[in-house]
């Protein structure tokens, strides 16, 4: 549609706004569709009371009571669901190490490091991760994990495709991070460390449908000789990508899409400068992601755009929500040249079900984080 504008003070977007005004964006399908921004007396996060639904939720996962190994589901629709698990140090001191395996009939599962180290026994070789890394399993393909130290992981399953890289346009097939920087599997590695430490698998345990089918063999599951072929496991590790960014004024958090799946996309917020024009917005700008349920999971750093947060914890806001930086971070914005944060966004176009074991660690009054104090 032709751009139309009326009043005041239309300008390059999130740069120049008037002093004592702010701006609001409108966007459609989560800053890839059609957009505007209007220039308003007060932030859109001016309430004084939210009744019903579209509470903002922030949840603390350092207070959740895990069971060590089960993926704990957090939130959930018909196209992804997301979980976090904590998973003890693997003991390889016995004679024998026989190893559980995994195989998810359900799903694509993209696991992110959020503390921990260790390796990863596949039908294709061996991987290793560790603390912000990406492990890529695509559907069905069985898989073993040697812990290093305790991990933990969120987990994000996508129920109806594989995971893509996001499309790229015009800055290239290399901007963000290079295909090149995947971790891929080492099938020599993998029988290497088998015979060094004694390890095997002779059980898989099958998820489809959230039921799990034990299957059982004589000999060890991981016995691949070669293999070719583009499907196949993989990891990419936060330090291997290259924030784009603009200098001058602040690119929307499509900029940042790590993995694009159906019906949702995985974007990593890294640190990078901040804008240097005088007059651009330096902090993220307030929006209404019209289309999407926004998850946000902190890992990393000094969260600018929000108060009392620390890493380990993690937000919804619904579609329909406006919102954007709290009050002090929006005055305080240009203190800083740079920002330090590590967090991982999961955009979902579908609503989001809250899994009813979040409600133990959520701090209901989050909600009120915007009003001023």
């Amino acid at each position: 549609m032709y751009q139309y504008s009326q009043g005041k003070h239309n300008t390059q977007g999130h740069k120049a706004i008037p002093e004592g005004c702010y701006e609001e964006e409108q966007g459609r399908k989560g800053f890839f569709g059609p957009v505007s921004h209007l220039i308003k007396p007060e932030a859109s996060t001016k309430w004084t009371n939210i009744e019903g639904p579209l509470r903002p939720h922030l949840y603390d996962l350092v207070e959740m009571k895990y069971q060590l190994g089960k993926w704990h589901r957090l939130f959930f629709n018909s196209d992804v669901a997301i979980y976090s698990c904590w998973n003890e140090v693997t003991d390889l001191s016995h004679a024998s190490n026989v190893l559980p395996s995994l195989r998810n009939a359900d799903g694509e599962t993209l696991y992110f490091c959020h503390a921990g180290s260790g390796v990863v026994l596949t039908e294709y070789g061996l991987l290793k991760f560790k603390t912000g890394s990406y492990i890529n399993v695509p559907k069905s393909l069985h898989h073993t994990f040697v812990f290093h130290e305790k991990t933990q992981f969120i987990i994000i399953e996508s129920m109806t495709g594989l995971y893509r890289e996001p499309e790229r346009g015009m800055v290239g097939r290399n901007a963000f991070y290079d295909p090149a920087s995947f971790g891929k599997p080492d099938l020599e590695e993998m029988h290497q460390l088998k015979k060094e430490k004694r390890v095997t698998s002779t059980e898989i345990s099958v998820k489809r449908l959230d039921v799990m089918t034990e299957f059982s063999y004589d000999s060890c599951v991981y016995d691949t000789v070669g293999w070719k072929g583009d499907y196949f496991p993989f990891t990419l590790h936060i330090d291997d990508m290259m924030p784009m960014m603009s200098h001058r004024v602040h690119l929307p958090p499509s900029a940042h899409t790590t993995f694009a799946a159906n019906g949702f996309v995985v974007c990593t917020f890294l640190p990078r400068p901040i804008e240097t024009d005088a007059d651009a917005l330096k902090v993220p700008f307030y929006h209404q992601n019209i289309d999407y349920d926004e998850v946000l999971f902190y890992h990393a750093g000094n969260f600018f755009s929000r108060d009392n947060l620390h890493a380990n914890m993690m937000t919804l806001h619904p579609a329909g929500f406006p919102h954007g930086p709290h009050p002090k971070a929006f005055a305080a914005q240009g203190k800083k040249t740079f920002t330090d944060e590590v967090a991982v966004m999961i955009d979902s176009v579908k609503p989001l079900q809250v899994d009813i074991g979040l409600n133990e660690v959520e701090l209901v009054n989050y909600w009120q984080s915007w009003m001023k104090k």
